[in-house]
């Protein structure tokens, strides 16, 4: 296929019989249960940086960073800071002028110091403190201040009551077009499967019920099924919540 208009439509085509394949579906949900249950997402770096993700879901940012071209990136749960990295080095790398606020409750001391040695911190501010606190709230707004492109990630606290609250106060930064990503909602998917019991979350408590939750009164987001059709083993199912209004 020699024409990209042509290529693009036999990819648009594809995805969509994957995101209609329940057998995919199916297939995919084992996976993720078997390996979760091993650690895998634990097994990859990111410029030297335990990134704690699922691949796809990373391909799945970067094609958002280049589409959006955000001015800001927030992520909300830091660990051990590959993540953060990854979203600096994406702007890096295709030269948009941007900056990440991580926000973690408890950044530990050699992964804080990990990070402001790493050559993307010139692009990365770091803050310490529960992610609904007034105190990082006012913080976030001084940052997001004249920002246009805002691009905002959840991977902190999992419980339904905490990400509920993360949406309320986070989502009025998101600008039009741009995208909430809401992680690890796949708990309610694979809880039947998995054991969560050493975790405040599990079965109608996390974030994939915080989403239906706030879904319910706020018009403005809706959820890109077709990108998670095309990723198939993303732990973001209903996750990727994008902004028509």
């Amino acid at each position: 296929m020699d024409d990209f208009k042509e290529f693009d439509n036999f990819v648009a085509d594809n995805i969509k019989k994957l995101g209609q394949s329940e057998e995919c579906k199916q297939l995919s949900k084992e996976w993720l249960s078997a390996t979760g249950a091993l650690n895998y997402s634990f097994n990859f770096q990111w410029m030297g940086m335990p990134v704690l993700q699922q691949p796809v879901d990373l391909i799945a940012m970067q094609e958002l960073i280049w589409n959006i071209k955000p001015d800001l990136i927030i992520e909300t749960g830091v660990a051990r800071g590959g993540s953060v990295i990854f979203y600096a080095s994406m702007l890096e790398m295709m030269q948009i002028e941007g900056d990440v606020l991580g926000i973690d409750i408890d950044i530990r001391a050699h992964n804080f110091g990990r990070i402001m040695q790493h050559p993307m911190k010139k692009r990365i501010t770091l803050l310490e403190g529960s992610s609904t606190s007034d105190r990082i709230i006012d913080k976030v707004k001084a940052v997001a201040e004249n920002k246009e492109r805002v691009l905002v990630v959840f991977d902190s606290n999992h419980s339904h009551e905490h990400v509920l609250k993360e949406l309320e106060l986070y989502t009025p930064f998101v600008s039009k077009g741009s995208y909430c990503v809401v992680f690890d909602t796949i708990v309610e998917d694979l809880a039947d499967s998995n054991d969560y019991s050493d975790r405040p979350w599990g079965k109608g408590n996390n974030p994939k019920t915080a989403v239906w939750e706030f879904l319910k009164n706020n018009s403005d987001f809706v959820i890109d099924t077709e990108l998670e059709g095309k990723l198939q083993t993303t732990i973001c199912t209903d996750g990727f919540l994008k902004r028509i209004a």
